[in-house]
């Protein structure tokens, strides 16, 4: 079994935080179907400092069923995470906060934030230990294989600062920030950074199958997952990927009409707990990616464009065929 500081994994296969995505209804369809640890979305410290019940009322939403759930902070200066991690947790209860050191996003990265980090290993080191010595639980950081270049010894040096500085484990996605989601991953990076430190180390990146799940794992020699975009609009890859790693041996591919039916539920779930202000909005977006796995989707996509009533969404996934 894999442990975080004293928190132990049932298994070693975790839904990353994406924002915009990974919200109440998308967690719990995905737990639905297989997932164990899920993330809130990546939450900005400042949004908590400066914003929180509207933070705590959105991003934070969860409930019984949606457990374990771990956090992601996003922020530039230590003291700012420390204070958003404590008002983080007098909310809510998780295993571990993780520093997001990976996103790429420009606008993160010019609040010197995200992957930003990755070219400022002291500031990186020192949230990292002030935000272990002040919330007593692990802590864990997201980082990318390189900010604008991978270069090798920078990497060794930047994860071994951030297990001398207290990180119980290390998220770590195969591509620099300059590369954002294209390109292929960097599996070599990956297995650097797991060979370079004693703390687990998860990979991330092109995780979109079961097979791709056990490539990462096999080049890498990583002790875990992450699955991203891999889970968006297939939930089904949890189970696929745990079976896979159980048995060797492929699942059968999921039926039309189980999907349809895992589709009508997320959109119901949507109806029911989320409280952004577009909600048929969000189950467009959500609906679509579903369709790309139907035959017709182009068209069925802009059916989907065209709806903006819950009911009318439902009555449409109920017409694909």
């Amino acid at each position: 079994m894999i442990t975080i500081g004293s928190y132990q994994l049932d298994s070693n296969i975790i839904m990353a935080p994406m924002s915009g995505c990974t919200d109440l209804p998308f967690r719990l369809i995905a737990r639905e179907e297989g997932a164990s640890l899920c993330f809130f979305e990546m939450i900005d410290c400042n949004s908590l400092t400066h914003n929180s019940e509207r933070t705590i009322k959105s991003m934070l939403q969860t409930n019984a069923q949606d457990r374990p759930i771990a956090a992601q902070l996003v922020g530039a200066d230590p003291g700012a995470m420390v204070e958003g991690a404590k008002m983080l947790l007098g909310q809510i209860s998780v295993p571990f906060i993780d520093i997001n050191a990976a996103c790429p996003v420009n606008k993160v990265v010019k609040k010197k934030a995200g992957a930003y980090l990755m070219q400022k290993p002291s500031i990186l080191s020192k949230i990292i230990k002030k935000l272990s010595e002040a919330i007593k639980l692990p802590v864990t950081v997201k980082l990318r294989i390189g900010f604008e270049k991978y270069d090798k010894e920078a990497l060794i040096k930047l994860v071994k600062k951030c297990e001398a500085a207290g990180a119980a484990a290390i998220f770590i996605h195969g591509r620099t920030a300059a590369q954002l989601y294209q390109s292929a991953v960097n599996y070599g990076a990956i297995k650097v950074v797991k060979q370079s430190v004693g703390i687990p180390v998860f990979g991330s990146g092109n995780v979109m199958s079961a097979e791709l799940a056990k490539k990462m794992i096999d080049l890498t020699g990583c002790d875990g997952i992450m699955v991203a975009r891999g889970g968006l609009g297939n939930p089904f890859i949890y189970k696929e990927i745990e079976h896979f790693f159980k048995t060797g041996k492929l699942l059968p591919d999921v039926g039309f009409e189980t999907r349809k039916a895992v589709l009508k539920r997320h959109l119901k779930y949507i109806n029911e707990y989320s409280r952004i202000r577009n909600k048929v909005g969000l189950m467009r977006k959500v609906a679509i990616w579903y369709l790309k796995k139907f035959h017709g989707a182009a068209h069925w996509r802009d059916q989907v464009n065209r709806t903006d009533k819950y009911e009318d969404m439902i009555r449409l996934v109920e017409a694909v065929g």
